[in-house]
């Protein structure tokens, strides 16, 4: 399963450019704007890394990183920054609020893979998914080799739909459609806060998260 980079940075040519590249080399990458799209970005894919600028609108890299630091679901990740910044006060800064590493502006593309590759190795791997991971609809169940897991109707029901086509991504639309009909009308982050609960459950890999389209479920 590849590994998954959040990139943070205002600048939409520095994300698209540095996206690419490290998709090339086979990483699931993310995107996000500013610190608080970031936050919410990250609680969604849980990345293994974030790559973060420090000067940036709305939550500078400083604060974002420290708002990583306290939140429980991303205690595992890694944060590195990756900024124009090179005054030493502010990497030592950097340090202070939590990030494993400091990479100044401007860094070749090679040499930025390459310290990619470097800190993903110090990545603790993942246990590997349930194999015999089964649904039991009556007593809306979930079956794995460690136990029973009770869920409750919406959740069973989500899972459900994303296990009768693994590793086919359902959009959004047809979940809302599938789950809650066409006549009800729910908020948008609805299915956000049911996905984040069934990976509580389940684990963080059991769902993933393709970014502008949907979910799929990881078997």
């Amino acid at each position: 399963m590849a590994q998954r980079i959040l990139i943070v940075d205002d600048e939409v040519d520095i994300r698209e450019f540095i996206s690419y590249n490290l998709r090339r080399e086979g990483y699931d990458v993310y995107t996000a704007a500013d610190g608080q799209q970031a936050l919410e970005v990250a609680m969604d894919v849980r990345p293994h890394l974030i790559l973060l600028d420090m000067m940036m609108p709305i939550m500078d890299g400083r604060q974002t990183c420290e708002a990583v630091r306290k939140m429980p679901e991303l205690k595992d990740t890694m944060v590195v920054f990756l900024s124009a910044v090179q005054e030493e006060q502010c990497q030592i800064d950097s340090y202070e609020a939590g990030a494993d590493d400091y990479i100044t502006k401007p860094v070749s593309m090679r040499v930025l893979c390459s310290r990619v590759a470097a800190i993903m190795k110090r990545i603790t791997p993942e246990p590997a998914l349930p194999q015999q991971l089964t649904l039991d609809p009556l007593r809306r169940m979930v079956v794995t080799p460690e136990g029973e897991i009770a869920l409750p109707r919406k959740e069973f029901d989500i899972l459900q739909l994303l296990y009768s086509e693994p590793d086919r991504v359902f959009t959004r639309e047809e979940i809302y459609r599938e789950i809650w009909g066409c006549e009800v009308v729910v908020g948008d982050r609805t299915l956000d806060v049911h996905i984040r609960r069934l990976r509580r459950k389940l684990g963080d890999d059991v769902i993933a998260t393709c970014k502008g389209v949907g979910f799929k479920l990881l078997l």
